[in-house]
């Protein structure tokens, strides 16, 4: 019996996410082989022996008891005010706890934000190179993807001038993800104040992902986007995964600013889908408080001495001792945009490159084309890891590489997969 063809969704035929994509299963199909497998694709803390403030542990644990059943739809009390008197603190005088929505971690929000938004052939305006789900919830929630570059030569800030030309008739929002994954640029004041009143010259709803607000290194300065943004609607997310090393938490926020005026229907249409999936967690939920009214102990992780701050050095280190690599210096956030010298190597390739990094050296990088980056010449690691083992990762990068110079074929990355054993 012939059974039909269950195909998947075409609108999924546009959408990457190459961090957990094909790379990734090979490298879980070799750890089940036995193989020891370094993977610098995904920000996970806790896969490096980053912990969540005890303290947020013990709010968890105290509160059990009252996570049991749903919540509003938007999230507890607590946690929403706790994001309100942050908002605050930062000098928004006007969020209340009804401009506050608690997601199962802002890749959640960012769908439930978009969905509110967009009919068939909406435009967005997100980032080039971008955190790839920006671009996969436009598409799945029947929008369209408008990149605007962030150019390595400009430090990976955008351009404003060429963000307004992209602006058509059907764009609705601007995405702008401040510290930057995957680049660790942090947007100068000048910047951020330009595109802000390009959104309000254009009515445009602005997006700010700030998931890594706290992430800055070297006297960098973060800031927050709603604080500039006044004449349009301003939806801030963020959360607990990465400022708190707490990812499994599933928790993040969307807080809204700015012109209310003609977004009421916009901001029902966001309630009523909160409704339809009931409510975020809700034990994570009661960590938020803690997490924001406490200590931030991120503070010591990224200044000098601190562990995030030694791994961001060394890489830098390793990036200049090499034949290959060019960097511009991450200010913010947990990852290194990392290029590899056309004139070193002009037939590289990142895609091929990963896998075959994978296959003869077990270490896992995410290629540059998966953060819809229209060159072929980067990749991205995390800098989670301890600088020994950053040290240990750089030198089997730069064997790989030296093959290449050498002239040495590489396994293209659409062949057959056989294990190579690491020597």
């Amino acid at each position: 019996m012939t059974h039909p063809t269950l195909r998947a969704a075409s609108a999924l035929a546009d959408v990457r996410y190459e961090i957990r994509g094909q790379i990734a299963r090979r490298a879980h199909e070799m750890e089940r082989l036995g193989y020891d497998i370094i993977s610098l694709n995904i920000g996970n803390p806790g896969a490096f022996g980053f912990r969540t403030p005890e303290t947020m542990r013990l709010a968890m644990i105290e509160n059990l008891r009252a996570a049991e059943g749903y919540v509003h739809q938007q999230g507890i009390f607590p946690a929403r005010e706790a994001v309100v008197m942050q908002q605050q603190e930062r000098g928004l005088r006007d969020v209340t706890v009804d401009d506050v929505f608690i997601g199962n971690g802002v890749s959640e929000l960012i769908d439930l934000v978009l969905r509110a938004l967009l009919n068939d052939g909406d435009e967005v305006l997100v980032p080039s190179p971008d955190y790839p789900l920006w671009t996969a919830a436009t598409i799945l929630n029947r929008g369209r993807a408008v990149h605007y570059p962030c150019h390595a030569s400009n430090g990976f800030m955008p351009d404003p001038d060429e963000v307004e030309r992209l602006i058509t008739r059907r764009t609705r929002a601007i995405v702008v993800i401040n510290p930057n994954n995957p680049t660790g640029a942090v947007y100068s004041r000048e910047v951020l104040e330009r595109l802000a009143r390009i959104a309000e010259r254009h009515r445009l709803l602005v997006l700010s992902d700030e998931i890594y607000d706290q992430m800055t290194y070297d006297g960098a300065e973060f800031v927050p986007m709603a604080t500039l943004v006044h004449d349009t609607l301003c939806a801030t997310l963020s959360g607990l995964s990465k400022v708190y090393r707490a990812c499994g938490f599933r928790i993040g926020w969307a807080s809204f600013s700015g012109q209310r005026e003609g977004a009421e229907e916009y901001l029902r249409a966001l309630e009523l889908l909160s409704s339809l999936r009931l409510c975020a967690n809700v034990p994570g939920q009661w960590a938020v408080q803690t997490a924001l009214g406490g200590y931030q102990s991120i503070k010591d992780l990224v200044a000098p001495g601190g562990r995030l701050h030694a791994s961001r050095q060394a890489i830098q280190d390793a990036v200049a001792a090499s034949r290959y690599l060019a960097l511009v210096r991450p200010m913010g956030a947990m990852y290194a945009f990392i290029g590899v010298r056309r004139d070193a190597l002009p037939d590289f390739d990142d895609q091929t490159f990963a896998m075959d990094l994978l296959e003869h050296k077990h270490v896992v990088v995410a290629p540059g084309v998966s953060f819809n980056a229209p060159y072929k010449t980067h990749f991205r690691v995390t800098m989670l890891p301890e600088p020994p083992v950053l040290a240990d990762v750089f030198g089997r990068i730069e064997a790989q590489l030296d093959v290449y110079a050498a002239g040495g074929t590489a396994v293209a990355s659409d062949t057959p997969l056989r294990i190579v054993k690491h020597t």
